[in-house]
């Protein structure tokens, strides 16, 4: 029997130092043994065990979310490379036809905290037999083998099996790596790279680059190993960079608790890499996945301290406004969510000659949408569709992840303000867009205008809506 580490000294194994900094973490965050067991899905004995040095961790995702939601900033899963334990899969509900078994629907009222603890299981929408929909952890291998709809599998970056492998990437031992070998050198190459995925995102989705994106980060870190002077620390900021583009691969593949965790990382390291304007670009796209997550608490109090940290009225400054906006909106504080962005509008033509490369995005329309998406949220359906469809109308062509987004929001809207036909219409674009791209946001979105719809589930174009719905969902069995 291990005995539990009463302080830290230099003498003690990795185990221990693991297990010393988790009950550090644990007990700052005053959770207790049991109530971070429940939140992180996994026995109250095993935690104890981490904690008391008796046993290592085997499977990076579930430190990756303790980590989260201790926000330890990374810190557990550096402690945990230093284990190096082998990889291994975890255990998982599986199915191998397109129906739910009882056990899964067990699951799936857990919510999306799973899928970050389960590196080879995925959360897809499955409608049950009283008709609602909910998120089912099943097994990718599995849903390959057993014929879940191509649209569910595409509709969560599952179209091929070369997107089933996505998570088991940083547990692998990497290979020594050369500088010499890249034309050029080794930081063009990633910063092209990373490029050329931003851009194939809209396009093909997240499914396809976040495991390229996880492999360039330990690619980077690496070189960084053998890096120097100015090459270290722009291979510091690139790496920083991938951190948050994995963060928003995530969030669009509506894993929440793998974005966030992203997210912390590029937190962290952007404070070593002493970019002030990437900093207060991280903090502000936390303020955005708190809006994401509907989180009530942090969206404002995020998007506040994000306007703090970027310079006075630059463009970062509007962006994190805007995300303010939309948490104001959220807490039914409606004439603050319209300030927020009258302010916003009336920055454009200012920041449009910052010279920061953070939030070039912010323009007109991207205003819009905020603004619509706060006024749905305030109960004016009507104001908020039509602000959406003349948004989505001025959309530059190769945003289509993003047009499904808004065709899904939009859909929603129209079903609030009583117009289920085009409510119905809009969304089976959207769905469209959903299965191209893989999209877990406008899936999510496609959820609540199923839900929405039920009122109207005689009429002919609600019907072919939920019919078309309904054949990308798993099934209660």
């Amino acid at each position: 029997m291990g005995q539990r580490p009463k302080v830290l000294t230099p003498d003690q194994s990795p185990v221990h130092r693991f297990g010393y900094m988790l009950r550090e973490f644990r007990e700052a965050r005053r959770y207790s043994l049991r109530g971070l067991a429940e939140k992180a899905f996994m026995s109250h004995s095993k935690l104890q065990k981490w904690e008391n040095g008796e046993r290592a961790p085997k499977d990076r995702a579930e430190v990756e979310l303790v980590d989260s939601l201790l926000q330890a900033g990374g810190v557990l899963v550096d402690l945990w490379e230093r284990i190096n334990p082998p990889v291994s899969a975890p255990g998982r509900v599986s199915v191998s036809a397109p129906h739910v078994s009882e056990a899964s629907i067990g699951l799936a009222m857990a919510g999306a905290q799973q899928a970050a603890s389960d590196h080879e299981g995925t959360f897809v929408p499955a409608r049950l037999r009283d008709g609602s929909v909910v998120f089912v952890a099943l097994d990718r291998r599995s849903m390959l083998r057993g014929g879940v709809g191509i649209g569910a599998a595409a509709a969560f970056g599952m179209g091929t099996p070369a997107v089933a492998d996505t998570e088991v990437v940083q547990g692998l031992k990497q290979p020594a790596r050369s500088a010499a070998a890249y034309n050029g050198t080794p930081i063009e190459h990633f910063k092209r790279a990373r490029r050329l995925l931003i851009d194939n995102d809209n396009l093909l989705g997240p499914g396809h680059a976040v495991k390229t994106v996880r492999e360039h980060i330990e690619h980077i870190k690496h070189l960084r190993r053998d890096a120097k002077g100015v090459d270290r620390q722009a291979l510091m900021e690139l790496q920083t960079q991938y951190a948050e583009f994995a963060s928003w691969l995530y969030q669009d593949l509506g894993d929440f608790d793998r974005a966030e965790f992203w997210l912390d990382r590029a937190f962290q390291w952007s404070h070593t890499v002493g970019d002030s304007d990437l900093t207060s670009y991280v903090m502000a796209r936390k303020a955005q996945l708190a809006g994401e997550k509907r989180d009530l608490v942090d969206v404002v109090d995020l998007a506040e301290a994000a306007q703090r940290m970027a310079r006075p009225r630059s463009r970062l400054a509007a962006v994190a406004r805007t995300y303010e906006s939309y948490g104001h909106a959220l807490r039914g504080e409606s004439t603050d969510s319209e300030r927020a962005i009258d302010d916003v509008r009336n920055a454009l033509d200012r920041v449009s000659s910052d010279t920061t490369p953070w939030g070039v995005w912010l323009n007109e329309q991207y205003v819009d949408v905020h603004r619509a998406q706060g006024l749905e949220v305030l109960g004016k359906h009507t104001e908020a569709a039509e602000v959406f469809t003349d948004a989505i109308k001025a959309l530059p062509e190769g945003y289509h992840r993003d047009r499904g987004v808004y065709l899904a929001r939009a859909a929603v809207a129209h079903a609030g303000a009583g117009s289920p036909e085009e409510a119905a219409t809009v969304g089976l674009q959207a769905l469209t867009v959903a299965n191209d791209t893989g999209s877990g946001r406008i899936m999510r979105e496609l959820v609540r205008l199923d839900r929405a719809l039920v009122p109207w589930q005689r009429q002919p174009e609600v019907s072919d809506f939920r019919e078309n719905f309904d054949a990308v969902l798993a099934h209660e069995a």
